[in-house]
């Protein structure tokens, strides 16, 4: 090890969401903060989930909102009740964005993009005197030192409280490479498997299906076990991704059937009805066409899937409510926007410390916890964090009386 140990009230390793966060409330509290960070810079999968539109949070109301955090939603609940949607909101408001809600009730900044309102929060961390190292990979503890390896080298640090904000196992080239399992694994730390979240699904298609890739699928349902969803699927040259897809693939993960409604908004006796219409020489598709204005992606998705298609109307009808999907499971997990697994809520009491490891906190997308798209992923992020990093704060002031 190179030099002496540095040491700081608090280090926060993980430069995302949940770990700035967490790094806000303690140098608010007036504790000397540390950022280290493995990547060149920070936030990386916050700015590249900003491509496509930063979708904040979903304005719904608590109880709405914590029901879209599965089996997690008891222990996460008094952290998302602190730090809900509207808080969320005003948080962003406090960095100078102007925010706008879609149809859907996401909420978005009004220029769609993280670059911004990153510039503004890193701003104002370092107007509260928060430290940030860039390309420090953490590599374990060596005694009571954290470790760092560091383009200058090996570097040893002493922390008062350490927040881990490492993220899950998805998208390694951004940061989330899951490393760090092994290292709290090692120092007795109970942890859940990582599994792919909000993937893509694998589909072997047949060649008529060429035609429709990149197609979306609008107006649909999905159902998976006791999952469904109302949101948009696209049809890809690998499978099915999108919103509506990743709304549902926590059970297809876990081996329910996925079926597509074609047409939700009719009842399974009007489709009937509409197919018994008279179609003279008009071919099958011709007839789902004209008597149900289905689109040709969706007569695609019929022809590939119900194959060969029905001939009575009554069977063809229940096929387009309820049309079986065929597929291979889940896009790789590197692949996946997020993962399920990590820190067991078991290893963790009520503030978020590790039981195993006294001062040490976790946050963020390393828990075990998912939920899917459409804020709800970075709405948890946030919330974990502060509340992380108020619990480091708690500690800090109760070691300090000690």
């Amino acid at each position: 090890m190179a030099g002496q140990s540095e040491q700081w009230d608090a280090v926060v390793i993980g430069g995302g969401p949940a770990g700035l966060m967490a790094a806000e409330e303690l140098a608010r509290a007036g504790y000397r903060v540390l950022v280290a960070e493995a990547k060149p810079s920070l936030a990386r999968k916050l700015l590249m989930a900003g491509k496509s539109g930063l979708n904040l949070t979903k304005d719904e109301t608590f109880e709405d909102l914590i029901e879209h955090y599965g089996a997690a939603r008891d222990w996460l609940a008094p952290m998302v009740r602190a730090f809900d949607a509207g808080a969320v909101q005003d948080w962003a408001r406090g960095l100078g964005r102007d925010l706008f809600t879609g149809s859907t009730g996401r909420v978005f900044p009004r220029e769609m993009k993280a670059s911004p309102l990153l510039r503004a929060w890193l701003a104002r961390l370092e107007e509260l005197g928060v430290a940030r190292r860039t390309r420090w990979r953490w590599t374990g503890w060596e005694g009571n030192c954290l470790s760092f390896k560091t383009p200058e080298g090996m570097v040893r640090l002493r922390a008062g409280a350490t927040v881990l904000a490492l993220g899950g196992a998805s998208w390694a080239r951004l940061g989330s490479d899951g490393a760090w399992a092994d290292l709290l694994a090692a120092r007795g730390v109970a942890l859940a498997p990582f599994k792919p979240a909000n993937a893509g699904l694998v589909v072997d298609w047949s060649d008529h299906m060429a035609a429709h890739f990149g197609v979306p699928l609008k107006g649909i349902a999905l159902r998976a076990g006791a999952l469904s969803s109302r949101g948009e699927a696209v049809i890809s040259a690998r499978g099915l991704e999108g919103g509506g897809i990743y709304a549902i693939c926590a059970a297809v993960r876990e081996g329910a059937d996925l079926t597509l409604d074609l047409l939700p908004n009719l009842t399974v006796e009007e489709v009937t009805r509409r197919l018994t219409r008279p179609r003279g020489k008009a071919s099958l598709a011709n007839h789902l066409r004209k008597a149900l204005k289905l689109t040709p992606a969706q007569i695609a998705l019929m022809q590939e899937f119900a194959r060969p298609l029905p001939q009575d109307s009554a069977e063809l009808a229940a096929r387009i409510k309820s049309l079986p999907v065929r597929h291979q499971g889940l896009r790789p997990m590197d692949e996946a926007i997020s993962t399920a697994g990590g820190v067991c809520h078991e290893a963790l009491d009520a503030g978020l410390m590790l039981k195993e490891i006294p001062g040490t906190f976790c946050a963020g997308e390393m828990l075990d916890w998912e939920a899917p798209t459409g804020g709800y992923l970075l709405t948890a992020c946030l919330a974990t964090g502060r509340w992380a990093g108020r619990g480091a704060v708690d500690y800090l002031a109760s070691a300090a009386v000690r």
